[in-house]
């Protein structure tokens, strides 16, 4: 059984580290522990909470600077920032129905160490990009900061944006500073009914090359519009495009952005602010297939142009379900069962489809795939080499989540 050290103060964590170090023990980091199933299952010999490393420490809505402990959730994050009409414009997913956790339990720094944005990701960015510093204790023990309270920064290394995504392999952060945003006071979706895969990846790249500053463009098919509350009354697939902003420019681009469509020859309906509000936080958190299976789900990043095929040659082999977001750059699929088989099927039509840019990643799967099988993208040799010498100048002992992206590291 595991041992636990549990922390309240970066002066804490760095005295568990010393300890850690002595006795030449491993450590998963964990705060929630909603993000556990992500990425493979590790085997340490302690764990070290930092869930009490919680609590906003500054925030400025003038300088749209806020600062924080990592433990804080995700949920007063965003209250805080609703109070001044400001968000987290990376939209950060809340992954908790899809691994059968309760939702809403997330943590600012876990949304940082998984590294993944929302539907707004083409348009503003991944939570990397937001990341502007931190404060944090290396696997020596040494406590270090990166970055600032500014959204520019001039000088060193750019910290945030490595350890954004490394699923706690390099340090244990203390303290986070993030960009955000003022909220949109306005939001609507453009629904198009009927479109088949393709016709409806053309059609969203046309949208979000208009001048209509879309924000968030999904494909539905019929097996997946059912399961989306907001969807239920559609009778065939159905493609959404997001649009944000002031009352009167929402209106005039959604105006000219139909007419614009309209030869494409679908029905188009609007839905209202509720239920847009409603129908995107179910996307960022893949609520399609969320229950209380553990069917494997894929999440395949890949041209928009090569999605369809994509979808359609997987669908060929394997019976899936599966939806498009970002305009069809980014491709959800879920399996009926959890073979090995499967991961060298979809890893090889992304690649052969996708070019060297596509990666698939294992979001969801049994722990036992998980562990003998690669969830994150494998890493080409010189790759893989860059990664290892990070590892070794901020955690040489491998200390921290040890195999937590890939074996050994």
């Amino acid at each position: 059984m595991q041992s636990k050290l549990s922390v309240t103060d970066a002066r804490e964590a760095q005295q568990a580290i010393a300890e850690l170090l002595a006795d030449g023990r491993t450590a998963e980091i964990v705060g929630r522990a909603t993000r556990r199933s992500y990425g493979r299952p590790l085997q340490t010999d302690a764990i070290l909470d930092v869930s009490a490393l919680d609590g906003i420490t500054v925030y400025e809505p003038a300088e749209l600077v806020l600062s924080a402990r990592p433990g804080s959730p995700l949920s007063l994050i965003q209250s805080t920032l609703a109070e001044q009409r400001q968000h987290l414009a990376f939209e950060p997913p809340d992954f908790g129905r899809l691994w059968g956790d309760a939702s809403g339990r997330g943590t600012l720094g876990g949304c940082l160490s998984v590294g993944l944005g929302g539907p707004r990701r083409p348009s503003a960015g991944a939570p990397r990009d937001h990341f502007l510093g931190v404060k944090g204790l290396n696997g020596f023990g040494q406590a270090f900061a990166a970055g600032g309270r500014v959204v520019k920064n001039v000088t060193g290394f750019d910290l945030p944006k490595l350890l954004a995504g490394s699923l706690g392999t390099l340090a244990v952060m203390t303290e986070v500073t993030i960009k955000v945003m003022p909220a949109p006071p306005c939001t609507q979706t453009l629904l198009l009914h009927g479109l088949d895969d393709a016709q409806a990846v053309a059609l969203m790249g046309e949208a979000l090359s208009s001048p209509a500053a879309v924000s968030g463009a999904a494909h539905f098919p019929v097996s997946i519009t059912g399961t989306l509350p907001t969807l239920h009354a559609a009778s065939g697939a159905v493609t959404a495009l997001r649009l944000e902003g002031l009352d009167r420019s929402v209106n005039t681009r959604l105006e000219h952005l139909t007419q614009r469509l309209a030869r494409s020859g679908s029905e188009c309906t609007i839905l209202d602010e509720s239920s847009s509000r409603r129908l995107w936080v179910d996307v960022a958190d893949v609520a399609a297939f969320a229950d209380s299976s553990e069917r494997p789900v894929w999440r395949l990043s890949t041209r928009a142009s090569t999605a369809a095929a994509i979808a359609r040659t997987i669908q060929e082999s394997l019976e899936c379900r599966y939806f498009f977001d970002w305009g069809g750059a980014l491709l959800w699929i879920e399996l009926p069962s959890e073979p090995l088989a499967h991961q060298g099927l979809v890893r090889e039509v992304c690649m052969r489809a996708g070019g060297p840019d596509a990666h698939a990643t294992l979001v969801r799967a049994a722990e036992h795939v998980r562990a003998r099988t690669s969830p994150l993208p494998p890493l080409a040799g010189s790759l893989a080499a860059l990664t290892e010498r990070v590892k070794v100048q901020f955690d040489p002992q491998r200390l921290f989540n040890r195999g937590r992206m890939y074996a050994g590291l």
